[in-house]
């Protein structure tokens, strides 16, 4: 009979079933791309509401920001792309800083990767709360708890496998960019005039202009409303972090994948900007944007919901970029000492099961915190992903100049690849370097205007982070120091004392048992009791005696105790046996303990076993084993 954990995440797969549950380009672009493509849900959004400062007349910069953040897009995917090629192995931003710029900066790119990931599964989540909530106003108060039934189903779908979880996000990935698609159609027809003009949606008088905004302060605010649309970049590094999650060969796969994506990216993108400025949309609170569009180019028929839903499900399943690659973000900085080495650990299903669930938990906080709201997350999110794109860029500017340094012919090992001389580096460092100058400028204007709005949350944090990654390679440095076998003499090795103490409140079979298995071990063997009452005492010395056969020649220790926490004298005792009788030797404390045939039957029974081990794990000369009596 399967156990419940087989059915609710499937049965394990076989190590070599690895390669089998790799994703093809399909299914490889609806599992990585659906956070950069569902970001034009709010990407156009996210400059309109800048802009509108300016009055509503302001609005018709929006396709001009549009066209220069789709450029941008172009730079970083070039970049991106040049990085799947050279570094196959996948890690993204964090290896190939590491590889060209050295540890501490790679440490920076991870832990803005790792706030970043975080961040793509509230943001997603919390914005496919708002937009069922366009659509059915009534989630709105409902809004957190929607959002964190939906991180349960992504982390249960992902803890199922990376193919099967691929599978069933395709359909919402391909059904929004369909949908979205015919509605920029439908709206360039009309707009152009082949079917009549589209009709205004409803919205808002003219917005006036909150004052005279001149020079500086004008240009200043167009760069914040540039730095705020490139929130459609967010999820771009996706592919270059998962490479080896694709088919043979898998460098070309997702370089290609990556390709496509860009390409849907900003066709969406640049349509939803074209039609959301010719048709004078204003962003409110209760409408979004690309709401406003479909209902005013379709009504509000079936395709209006259609684009409704599968925004929504577009942007929950966006989340799942984060759930690819957290889990294995996390296991490339485990490999390096800077991440408990549990998270690079897979499950029965083939996926880092640790990382997945640490996500799940930390996303969740924030969407707890942030009450499901996306645009007060929003500040955060961009800040770190642009500190990623600015910092792999720059490595790919190092790696070009290594490159081009090389004859024709010749081969350059680093720690994460090989590479080979290639004609048109020039150029290649050249893209590579303008992009990270660009991405660098909106990371600077992104601080400085978000800071106050949240955007100091990740200042503060990604040092926190840094601590944390050195606090744990210190550690493993250090444990690794103390298991050195160099030089390791008998002396070094503690001295086994011939003497075992057994913990008991009754005597029972269960004690018994644990009596004959310390006494073929050793014949210095004690039973130790803590006395609260007379009768208590006397009822030990009785049973004690009338089975002498049983418990002989063990020795009977009674401690008097006249409070009720047993545990305390106990701990006293051994520890008193450890110091005094036998200094600087291994004592072992045979614990019995009943094993019932249910879960549910252990909490029937007194805990102080699990709290003695927990108790005594701090005694450095003091080994527990388990003497289990299965009921």
């Amino acid at each position: 009979m399967p156990s419940l954990s087989h059915i609710i995440f499937g049965e394990p797969f076989p190590n070599k079933a690895e390669l089998h549950e790799r994703l093809d380009k399909v299914r490889g672009l609806a599992v990585f791309a659906s956070d950069p493509i569902s970001s034009n849900a709010y990407a156009t959004e996210a400059i309109m509401t800048v802009l509108v400062i300016l009055g509503s007349g302001a609005l018709n910069l929006t396709m001009p920001i549009a066209i220069g953040i789709a450029a941008l897009i172009a730079l970083v995917v070039f970049s991106y792309t040049q990085t799947i090629l050279h570094y196959p192995g996948g890690g993204g931003s964090y290896i190939v800083t590491k590889d060209n710029l050295g540890t501490q900066p790679s440490l920076l790119a991870g832990a803005a990767l790792l706030i970043d990931y975080v961040l793509t599964v509230a943001v997603s989540v919390s914005a496919g709360v708002r937009a069922v909530s366009s659509a059915f106003p009534a989630a709105h108060d409902h809004r957190v708890l929607i959002a964190l039934l939906v991180i349960l189903l992504i982390t249960w779908m992902n803890l199922r496998g990376i193919r099967e979880s691929g599978s069933v996000f395709a359909i919402p990935t391909y059904a929004f960019v369909v949908g979205v698609l015919l509605v920029i159609v439908i709206g360039l027809v009309r707009y152009f005039g082949l079917l009549g003009t589209a009709p205004l949606p409803p919205h808002p008088d003219p917005v006036p202009a909150t004052g005279a905004l001149e020079g500086f302060a004008y240009i200043w605010l167009l760069l914040r409303a540039f730095a705020a649309g490139c929130t459609a970049l967010t999820g771009i590094e996706a592919i270059s972090d998962g490479v080896q999650a694709f088919k043979a060969p898998e460098s070309i796969n997702a370089a290609q994948t990556m390709v496509a994506m860009a390409v849907i990216a900003m066709t969406l993108f640049l349509g939803i900007s074209f039609l959301a400025t010719h048709m004078e949309l204003v962003p409110t609170e209760s409408n979004t944007i690309l709401s406003q569009m479909t209902a005013a180019v379709a009504g509000r028929g079936i395709l209006y919901y259609w684009v409704q839903i599968f925004t929504a499900a577009i942007l929950f399943l966006a989340a799942n970029t984060g759930y690819q690659d957290f889990p294995r973000l996390g296991s490339f900085l485990a490999r390096d000492g800077f991440m408990p080495r549990w998270m690079m650990n897979r499950g029965d299903r083939l996926v880092f099961n640790s990382g997945i669930v640490m996500l799940a938990f930390l996303s969740s906080i924030l969407v707890i915190i942030f009450q499901a709201e996306e645009i007060t997350m929003l500040p955060l999110y961009a800040l770190g992903v642009m500190l990623c794109f600015t910092l792999s860029q720059a490595g790919m500017v190092r790696l070009m100049t290594r490159i081009g340094q090389l004859t024709p012919g010749e081969t350059l090992k680093t720690m994460e690849t090989e590479v080979h001389y290639e004609e048109g580096w020039q150029w290649k460092r050249a893209v590579n370097a303008t992009g990270a100058v660009v991405t660098g400028v909106v990371f600077l204007v992104l601080m400085a205007t978000k800071f106050r709005e949240g955007a100091w949350i990740v200042v503060v944090a990604i040092p926190l982070i840094l601590l944390l990654f050195r606090w744990v390679k210190r550690h493993y440095v250090n444990v690794a120091e103390q298991l050195r076998l160099r030089n390791l003499s008998d002396e070094d090795l503690s001295e086994v004392a011939d003497v075992i103490l057994i913990p008991m409140a009754d005597i029972h079979r269960g004690t018994m048992r644990a009596l004959k298995y310390a006494e073929r071990l050793s014949d210095h063997v004690r039973a130790v009791s803590i006395v609260t009452s007379e009768a208590q005492r006397e009822r030990l010395l009785d049973k004690w005696a009338r089975y002498p056969e049983l418990t002989a020649p063990a020795e009977l220790v009674l401690i008097d105790y006249e409070y009720r926490n047993v545990l305390q004298p106990l701990v006293s005792y051994i520890t008193q046996v450890s110091k005094e009788e036998f200094p600087n030797q291994l004592i072992t404390v045979a614990v019995p303990e009943f094993v019932p045939r249910s879960l549910p039957e252990q909490f029937l029974h007194n805990q102080t076993a699990n709290l003695l081990r927990v108790r005594l794990r701090g005694q450095p000369n003091v080994v527990v084993i388990d003497v289990p009596y299965h009921l």
